[in-house]
């Protein structure tokens, strides 16, 4: 069993050393091709593991399915890290608005944007494998800690939904604070440096504020997102490893959808829709279970009318502009 969970490490560690030892070792900015390409791959590479997923449950290899604490079959297995990796690629959709803004603030550029969000990834990774290790202890000893994930859900969503948007503003944030405190920071970018020796002090660059707020903001997600995962499985194993590849595509996801974010206007209210949704699905637990194939196309279909919502709204924008554009000319 810990060869599995050995080998999973070791193929993450080495997608990720692919990535930036060897493809992107140089700070150049990624088109939309090449971060449409590699969003690709990243989503190849996910279904592609999940046929292991299926083999592995189905077959028994190395006798996973003897000492595993959930026993599926290879089907069940493979729709559940499907379906955790969709919820948690939807969720964390949100979180690449706060990055925008992150680098937004920082005037990171474009040709250092990408180590930024290789190393939060790193981060994210070691992160969200302790908190899945603590919510499936959690979980094992108490199983009404179920619906405590539940209602923060729906919490979660109600506190999006009616709460104001509130102006960004980094320099309230208490880790920035903290790092701060350690350390003088200049107010220039040293390439890809995330520290300089300015003056024989150790002195941070605007890039590690960056790297500390994506960070941070990657953790406050990950509250939401990785409770909506157990509520498709409580297998710890599909959670991580659906949870990490959703989060290894993010980066080129980001590039791809950089230059449009703001188009998708909707996206968010359908996030709290999808938030609201797995909550009372955690809750009703004990009632009844709704089947993940159900569950799956039920939160296929909030996402595609947010997006079908936000594109047909920006298209009804750009109409009226044409139109009023044109009745200037027709005026002058």
């Amino acid at each position: 069993m810990i060869t599995i969970w050995l080998g999973f490490l070791a193929l993450i560690a080495v997608l990720l050393f692919l990535d930036l030892g060897l493809f992107h070792r140089r700070d150049t900015v990624l088109s939309f091709k090449q971060a449409l390409s590699w969003t690709c791959v990243w989503i190849a590479a996910a279904l592609v593991f999940n046929i292991f997923v299926y083999g592995l449950y189905e077959h028994n290899w190395l006798g996973w399915t003897d000492y595993a604490s959930h026993h599926s079959t290879g089907s069940e297995a493979a729709l559940d890290f499907f379906t955790g990796y969709v919820v948690e690629k939807s969720l964390s959709m949100d979180n690449l608005f706060v990055i925008a803004m992150i680098f937004a603030y920082f005037h990171v550029p474009l040709a250092l944007q990408h180590r930024v969000l290789f190393w939060g990834i790193f981060g994210a990774v070691v992160l969200r494998g302790i908190m899945i290790a603590l919510g499936s202890v959690l979980i094992a000893r108490f199983e009404w800690i179920i619906y405590v994930f539940g209602a923060f859900l729906i919490f979660s969503a109600a506190k999006m939904l009616f709460t104001r948007e509130e102006a960004f503003s980094p320099e309230h944030n208490p880790l920035i604070n903290l790092t701060k405190k350690f350390f003088p920071v200049t107010h220039e970018f040293h390439g890809h440096h995330f520290f300089v020796t300015i003056a024989d002090k150790t002195t941070a660059t605007p890039l590690l504020l960056a790297l500390v707020l994506v960070e941070s903001s990657d953790v406050m997600f990950a509250v939401d997102s990785i409770p909506a995962v157990f509520a498709v499985t409580r297998d710890p194993f599909i959670v991580f490893t659906s949870n990490i590849f959703a989060i290894l595509g993010l980066r080129s996801l980001y590039f791809v959808l950089g230059s449009m974010i703001e188009k998708f206007r909707y996206l968010k209210p359908s996030i709290i829709v999808l938030l609201a949704y797995v909550g009372f699905k955690m809750l009703l637990s004990h009632y009844f279970t709704i089947p993940n194939g159900v569950s799956l196309g039920i939160i296929a279909g909030i996402l595609s009318t947010g997006v079908v919502a936000s594109l047909e709204a920006d298209r009804r924008d750009r109409l009226r502009q044409d139109t009023f554009h044109s009745d200037d000319d027709t005026v002058l």
